[in-house]
């Protein structure tokens, strides 16, 4: 996993995984969750992916829109 840049110091997220179809994202609080095109829609997952790779705005957008839409939690 790549490590989140976290730009303004506060968001939960730590890292992430881009996949052809997918983004992991792993939490301060250790868990991954995988967020695919059948789980989240494909223009959220996109919309994440530009988001991870800025460094800002990945766990606001996840807490304002994407919510419990994910496909899996480990």
């Amino acid at each position: 996993m790549e490590r989140y840049k976290n730009l303004s110091g506060q968001s939960g997220v730590v890292a992430y995984e881009i996949g052809s179809d997918s983004i992991k994202v792993q939490f301060k609080d250790g868990h991954i969750y995988l967020y695919n095109y059948a789980s989240t829609g494909s223009q959220n997952v996109e919309h994440m992916k530009s988001l991870a790779i800025a460094g800002s705005g990945l766990n606001s957008f996840i807490s304002r829109v994407v919510k419990k839409n994910f496909a899996s939690k480990t």
